[in-house]
């Protein structure tokens, strides 16, 4: 791959996303400035095969939920790979935390079925929180590539300024670092699977965004879907109190943020609704 710093076209802009600080839940996204300066790309075709690469469970539905929903209702094979376990989503000190992983996991199925994919939806199980991007989770990433044979990955922009959740920054770099071990055949070759090049790397909550893929009202709906699926995290990510009186509330404000932020990105390439990506394609 080429330095990315300079293989990637990058004009100025500035889509807010993540956890937290980096939430795409949470109310900073309706706050969030996004520029309007045009991108230099839209619309990649449609590939055969994705793999989204997460820190965290939820993090792939903010990050393109719509753009693999829209990929897989054109007969894109979506994959997920979730670096953590989830185990600090909660804000309940008493939370039994092997059954928060447990629900965690049979929510992110969930959500991937919702979007459409049909593809693995594989968990590394690193802590969450505790997540780093060394040369054996940078083995692991590579794997997946190589066996899921992507023609497109996607994951956490690293180069993201300001962000806070470490896992994030960690997962970005993972995936980056895992498309360049995965593309060269003397990365590995332990592993006995033959090296794989991706077409192109999108990378979501981008610090400057230079692609966009427009999206449809039917790929917002199986996103926001998507997201509901992980019930855990209604609370701490989405700010909707379940079961009390003002939770229809709260979550139509939530839908509201997310399709807010849709509007936002997609106006960067002057369309009604898009997600927007660094995208490197000289990989």
């Amino acid at each position: 791959m080429s330095d990315p710093s300079s293989g990637a076209s990058r004009p100025s802009s500035s889509p807010a996303a993540g956890r937290g600080a980096d939430a795409a839940g949470t109310g900073a996204v309706a706050t969030a400035a996004v520029a309007t300066a045009a991108v230099a790309t839209v619309d990649l075709p449609t590939p055969a095969s994705a793999l989204a690469v997460a820190a965290h469970p939820d993090d792939v539905e903010f990050g393109c939920g719509a753009t693999l929903a829209k990929w897989a209702a054109a007969g894109c094979v979506v994959h997920h790979l979730v670096c953590t376990d989830g185990s600090k989503g909660t804000w309940d000190p008493d939370q039994d935390l092997p059954d928060l992983v447990v629900q965690r996991q049979r929510e992110q199925r969930a959500a991937a079925a919702a979007l459409g994919a049909t593809g693995e939806v594989v968990f590394l199980g690193w802590p969450d929180g505790e997540l780093d991007s060394g040369l054996r989770q940078r083995w692991q990433v590579a794997y997946w590539i190589r066996r899921l044979r992507p023609a497109v990955v996607l994951g956490h922009d690293p180069w993201k300024r300001y962000r806070l959740h470490p896992d994030h920054r960690h997962a970005g770099f993972l995936t980056v670092d895992g498309v360049v071990a995965a593309r060269d055949p003397h990365f590995f070759p332990e592993q006995q699977i033959a090296h794989h090049r991706p077409d192109a790397l999108l990378l979501f909550e981008a610090d400057e965004a230079s692609h966009v893929e427009q999206v449809g009202e039917a790929d917002v709906a199986r996103k926001l879907a998507a997201l509901e699926a992980h019930e855990s995290q209604m609370r701490s990510t989405m700010h909707v109190e379940v079961g009390a009186p003002s939770a229809d509330e709260q979550l139509a404000a939530f839908r509201q943020r997310v399709r807010d932020r849709l509007a936002g990105h997609g106006s960067l390439a002057g369309v009604p609704q898009g997600e927007a990506f660094a995208a490197i394609t000289d990989l």
